[in-house]
């Protein structure tokens, strides 16, 4: 499979300008913001330094939905917290191609500047906020049209689905602005600045926060409430680093008035990002078959996944990190010629992912009732978040291996590959278990996880050796 898709692949890393090992220790020196020459710093170091931020990122906006399903599941009831745990799935679906956008123009960006070549760094931002505003406009017009028909789809119960539809329909109001804060926070990334999206996502988890308790406690909107919450609470973030990139200085500047498209650079993004979108996008269509068995459970189910889910979903935050961190480090690195670091920064990222995910995994999964009781009091919801966080979330770690595997991939200019290796790995097993093999138990049906994330990681890893033979091959 990987000879055949890196040889046609629309994607190839020689369509982005490369310069030789001496070069770019040229302009490492001179103030290349990746310097990855050897005796200039530690690389754990800077990566987790890069990272940090991005998991308090990920944490504080997964609190906008944490905080939506314990507000509702504590004061208005298991049926509203339902109806909200059932929208991540389809969220995850309508939004993930979109952000995949987003993915290539982080992978170009950095390339460009591991080369240090400035023009390219501007014409490539240029290109990307044209791309983010009309992503913008198609994903709210996509979200708005189909939040029923998929809630449908996926057999939500007739006392959750009008609920859940309000909820998406309100919640798919703020999609533009999740995306455009994605598209912004990736540009400053390739500069090493995770701190500012950090702090704008701080004030808008803040707002939420307030929003929910006001809405819903004091005028009593339920469901609706939390999610007019959570918009503000977007759009708050998108404003903040949009403001950022205006003022910035250099050649990431967002300048409004030279905005336009780059052919060579859209094409580049679209060719790294597209498949990495349509690979997230199969991905949550597969948790959407899997959402749809958990609903055949019950709402009591529904309630007790949406709430153990929280914590598979901040575990996940740094396996994430450390994807965007692979993501930029090595596609600068990449960009300046060094091989050589590109295999030692994978190593680096899937080591810090698999020990940071791991400490959070085993740390509630010893205490699921605890965590969980967070969110419900019922007993039968707690029974059956307790089944899905100890076959699911125990060894949610292994999910590194094939997804930071991936992302230096991607970085590498091969972004089919790891597309047709999720997917056969990951989402046509998940599929075939819940409409072919029909599992009888709930834990039967969640323990796919684990068996997808052990097949998908091998084949992932297997296929990172060839590629990264490949690559020197081609580099010789």
């Amino acid at each position: 499979m990987t000879a055949s898709v890196s040889s046609r692949s629309a994607d190839k890393a020689k369509s982005m300008p490369m310069q030789s090992v001496s070069e770019s220790g040229q302009h490492a020196r001179a103030g290349n913001p990746y310097p990855f020459l050897p005796g200039e710093g530690s690389l754990l170091r800077r990566i987790v330094m890069f990272a940090l931020p991005l998991i308090g990122s990920g944490v504080v906006q997964q609190s906008f939905n944490s905080v939506d399903v314990a507000v509702v599941g504590q004061y208005v009831g298991d049926h509203a917290l339902a109806a909200v745990g059932a929208n991540g799935p389809v969220i995850s679906l309508i939004v993930t191609l979109f952000m995949g956008i987003a993915l290539g123009a982080n992978v170009v960006i950095s390339r460009y500047m591991g080369a240090s070549d400035t023009d390219g760094v501007r014409r490539a931002v240029a290109t990307q906020a044209v791309v983010a505003a009309v992503c913008s406009v198609i994903l709210l017009g996509v979200g708005l049209v189909v939040a029923e028909p998929l809630l449908a789809l996926l057999d939500t119960p007739a006392e959750v689905i009008d609920a859940a539809t309000l909820y998406l329909h309100i919640y798919a109001l703020g999609f533009p602005a999740m995306l455009v804060y994605n598209f912004v926070s990736a540009v400053l990334r390739c500069v090493g600045d995770t701190r500012r999206p950090f702090y704008w996502l701080v004030a808008g988890g803040l707002v939420n926060v307030v929003l929910n308790l006001v809405l819903v406690i004091v005028y009593g909107l339920g469901v609706e409430g939390v999610a007019i919450a959570t918009v503000a609470s977007n759009v708050l973030s998108a404003a903040g680093v949009t403001c950022n990139l205006l003022r910035e200085q250099g050649a990431i500047r967002l300048d409004l008035r030279h905005i336009r498209i780059y052919g060579r650079e859209l094409k580049s993004m679209l060719a790294i990002g597209i498949p990495a979108g349509l690979q997230g996008s199969v991905f949550a269509l597969s948790n959407v078959f899997i959402q749809s068995a958990i609903n055949g459970f019950g709402p009591k189910a529904m309630a007790g996944s949406a709430a153990a889910l929280t914590y598979e979903l901040y575990a996940y935050f740094i396996i994430s990190s450390m994807v965007q961190a692979s993501l930029t480090f090595v596609s600068a690195a990449y960009g300046a010629g060094r091989l050589d670091m590109c295999r030692r920064l994978m190593w680096i990222c899937m080591t810090a992912g698999v020990a940071g995910s791991a400490a959070i995994n085993l740390s509630v999964a010893a205490f699921p009732s605890f965590f969980c009781s967070i969110f419900t009091d019922d007993a039968t919801a707690l029974h059956f978040a307790v089944i899905r966080i100890r076959v699911v979330l125990m060894v949610q770690f292994l999910a590194c291996s094939y997804e930071i595997t991936a992302g230096c991939m991607r970085a590498l200019g091969y972004s089919l590959t790891p597309m047709f290796i999720t997917i056969c790995g990951t989402c046509v097993l998940r599929v075939v278990w819940v409409k072919v093999l029909t599992p009888g138990s709930f834990g039967e049906l969640v323990s796919i996880y684990p068996v997808t994330w052990i097949i998908t990681g091998l084949s992932m890893c297997l296929t990172w050796v060839v590629v990264m033979r490949r690559v020197r091959l081609r580099r010789i």
